[in-house]
């Protein structure tokens, strides 16, 4: 089966990308993938955007032979091949402050301090995401091979305010850690 676009028959199916429901009525993505349990494939659904973010080239492909495409159509296949470009944006899941002083950085290998801003990691693997790790807001740039990160960590962080917003977009523009 090909990957789809297509309106979400009932409310009932999560996105697996941020979690959330999809809402009746509103576009998904589906992503085909072999059925571990059956014979044939089934699909993994995502709302329009998380899968431009986390599965770019299937969204892109189903982007391509979609018969009603989401408004920001445009948007979705820049950041879809953004993610094309440099993968390891696709392992962004979100930013939060670090609960105590254990964690390291995945790429300079140093602690991250005790409430600083991190970003979350997530590896795809059989079909699921599997928490990665977090990186320094600063060792961002090196890390993903650009800056323009603060669209993907807005989307699966909704409960960031302005304020801490403007605080990740700082810090994602200063050096990394020596």
């Amino acid at each position: 089966m090909p990957h789809v676009i297509e309106p979400a028959p009932t409310g009932r199916a999560k996105c697996r990308g941020c979690g959330q429901a999809i809402a009746a009525k509103s576009l998904r993505f589906g992503e085909s993938v072999p059925n571990p349990f059956a014979e044939g494939d089934t699909f993994h659904w995502f709302h329009p955007e998380c899968g431009a973010y986390k599965r770019p080239e299937a969204f892109t492909e189903a982007l391509a032979t979609a018969a009603e495409k989401p408004e920001d159509a445009g948007q979705l296949a820049f950041e879809a091949a953004e993610g094309i470009a440099h993968p390891r944006l696709q392992r962004i899941d979100g930013a939060e402050r670090a609960s105590s002083g254990k964690a390291q950085c995945r790429s300079c290998k140093t602690p991250i301090a005790k409430d600083s801003w991190r970003i979350k990691l997530v590896f795809y693997e059989d079909g699921r995401f599997n928490a990665a790790g977090f990186l320094h807001m600063p060792c961002a740039g090196p890390y993903f091979e650009t800056k323009e990160v603060l669209p993907r960590v807005r989307r699966f962080s909704p409960g960031l305010t302005e304020a801490e917003v403007a605080q990740i977009a700082a810090e994602l523009l200063t050096a990394p850690p020596a």
